[in-house]
Order: C-alpha cells, then structure tokens, then sequence
C-alpha cells in the first residue's frame, strides 16, 4: 500500500525538532521504511540522531539523503498558523521544516512505497537522515559518512531533498553549494567617561574599520558555476546601556560563503590578516563549516534531468546558488544532485508548501526511482 507523502510530511512537521532535538522523528520514518522492508540503522552521536535505511545489495545504489532538525521558529507570535500543527488550509501545508525539508523526506518515502509495490530491482535503496544539518552539523553527516565507506557503503549517486526550485517544483537541481564560515570578533578597548575620550580607548571604531575592510576584500569575481565569495556581517552587540560610557569591548558575528576557487583554510588566512592588521587588541573565532562542492558527472546530472523532465514537460536548469547543505560531506564521496521544493518560504515565517507540490515532488522522486533501476 502506498504511503500518502501529506500525512506522513505532517506527522514529520508535527515534530519539534529544532536541533539538536529529534522530538520522535527519525521514529516515525523508522516505522515506515522498516514496514517498506528496509533496515534501519542508528548512528547516534553526542546527542545527534542519524539514520541510515537500507534495502537490497550490491550496485547499482542510490542513495536519498536528508535532515529531520529544522531552525527556530523565531517571533512565536508572527506566525498566523502554528509552527508544528502540520495545518492545511488553502491548498498549503503550513510548519516549520514544510520546505526544509520534511515533506521531501515524505515524498521519497512514499515514492519508495509506491515503487516497490510495483517493481521488483537489483541493486541498494538507502536514506541517510541526520538531525544535525541546520546547526555545525558535527555529529550528523559527516560523521556517519566515514563509517559507511569502511563497509562499502558509498552509493553511485546521492539525490538530496533539500528546497532547490526556484518557480515552480522541478524547474531547478543544485549540482553543487558554496562552502561557509563563520566567525565571532571582539575588540577590545578601555572603559570611560564620554566626555573624556582622552582617557579610553573606544574599540567601537576599530571594529568599524574591521569589517569595512572585510567587506571591501575582494576574494575572487566568482567562475562560471560559482558567484563571487561573499562577507556578510550577521550582528554587532555593544551591550552597553549607557549614553555617556564608553565600552570596554564590541562584538560582532559574520558569515562567509565562498565558492570553488577558495578553500575556507584559505579563507580564514585573510580573515585574520585584516583582523590584526585592523582590530589592534582582539579575539577572533572562526569556524569552518566546508569547502565548496560540485558534481561534474554529466551522465548522473542528464539522468536526472530527464527524471524530472518526464513528469513536468521541462528539462531543470542547474544551478549552485543558495545555503551550505551535507552535499559538501557527501560531494568527497559520490555525485550529489539536490532536488527538492521551493527555496521562497524556508526559514521564514509561516514557511509552508503547495499540497498540489508535495504529489508533484513524490512523481519526480518515482520517476528517478524507475529510471535508476
């Protein structure tokens, strides 16, 4: 019997899984895959929840690869339909982690459940879920992913699920993602009386200096795949409640995403530079969240848009904009292509997708499904 990919996206929405919470998620798809015949595997580390499905033997395999954590739901207040209620109502599907990216886990489930009913194949199915994907994802996917290549594990292609169309599901395939960094900077000065600048050392102004400097760097004009690296600052926090003192420190948060022609050690070298060429007495903490990847099969990429193109009339264009996702774990093990629903309304207030959507994606999940076996 085939599973209804809204119901099972909203049992997954119903789940509060901020990370690193798993709040019975990776329990509900357990239940499913396992009734689908699939083994089910945890790989549990420091408090992270991953699981990794799988059904067959021997090649071909594919892999479809995921997370059930979602971000925060931010401003409770904001949202005219509850985050974690899975409610529908004019033709969407409203909740938190509706785009990225339960309701894609749904759909390949029940693309899978609707498969094997029909068809019979040689060769390995499996999933990789994680349920840190959102955060540093340090303990999800790519920590499970040396565990699996020990064993021969590594898939001839991984399809992950993440939000990649832009107009219209299937109109768009992520062949490859930017890699990221963060960094936390805090400059340090002298605490004093406004009136009497000459006694302190406001750190505000060399903070100031920092970031323009960051901003102004110019790391690379970008290639034919990849935009140009980007800073971007995410906050500056003096804390001080005061009109007439001076602080003793500022503090600010940055993110950077950088494309193939810069690697993130590369990267942080720069940072550093400007930061102590700059920043005179300061503490800078940067983390390296991966480099960039890029999947250059062209036979994977053209199989699968075909896959896409038989259920919607159009061939997808590629495309490598957009967030970080675990293809940059997988991507040094096997190609990755990324199809999923629209980026619009992910992260945002309200997030949400099209009922009509989540039966469109489930088609093109069916359709990869029988063309790969």
């Amino acid at each position: 019997m085939k599973i209804d990919p809204v119901s099972l996206s909203q049992k997954l929405i119903r789940c509060p899984s901020v990370t690193p919470k798993n709040e019975g998620a990776l329990e509900i798809l357990e239940d499913s895959l396992s009734a689908l015949g699939f083994t089910c595997e945890r790989f549990d580390f420091e408090g992270i929840v991953n699981l990794y499905a799988h059904k067959g033997s021997g090649r071909p395999h594919l892999c479809f690869a995921g997370h059930t954590d979602v971000v925060p739901v931010g401003e409770a207040t904001l949202w005219a339909h509850s985050p974690f209620q899975g409610e529908i109502k004019d033709g969407q599907l409203w909740g938190r982690g509706s785009a990225d990216m339960k309701c894609a886990i749904a759909c390949f489930i029940s693309a899978l459940s609707g498969f094997l009913e029909q068809n019979s194949f040689q060769g390995t199915l499996s999933l990789l879920i994680t349920g840190d994907e959102e955060a540093d994802a340090l303990y999800g996917t790519q920590h499970v992913l040396p565990f699996l290549a020990e064993r021969g594990d590594i898939p001839d292609l991984c399809l992950i699920g993440e939000p990649s169309s832009l107009h219209k599901v299937g109109d768009t395939l992520k062949i490859g993602r930017r890699g990221s960094m963060t960094g936390h900077l805090i400059c340090y000065g002298k605490q004093g009386h406004i009136a009497y600048p000459q006694y302190t050392d406001n750190p505000i102004p060399r903070m100031l200096n920092c970031l323009k400097a960051l901003y102004n760097h110019k790391f690379d004009s970008g290639s034919d795949r990849f935009e140009a690296t980007r800073f971007e600052v995410t906050s500056v926090d003096v804390g001080n409640p005061a009109t007439n003192i001076i602080p003793y420190k500022v503090e600010a948060r940055f993110g950077i995403r950088h494309n193939r022609l810069q690697k993130t050690e590369e990267v942080a070298d720069v940072v550093r530079s400007i930061c102590t060429r700059e920043g005179a007495q300061h503490d800078l903490d940067l983390v390296q969240h991966g480099n960039a990847y890029l999947t250059e099969d062209e036979e994977k990429i053209q199989f699968l848009q075909k896959a896409v193109e038989v259920v919607t009339g159009h061939l997808p264009a590629l495309s490598t904009t957009g967030a970080t996702t675990d293809g940059r774990f997988i991507g040094a093990y096997c190609p990755v292509v990324e199809c999923g629903m629209l980026e619009a309304t992910m992260h945002q207030v309200d997030e949400h997708v099209a009922v009509d959507d989540i039966e469109l994606l489930t088609k093109i999940y069916e359709s990869v499904l029988k063309g790969f076996f």
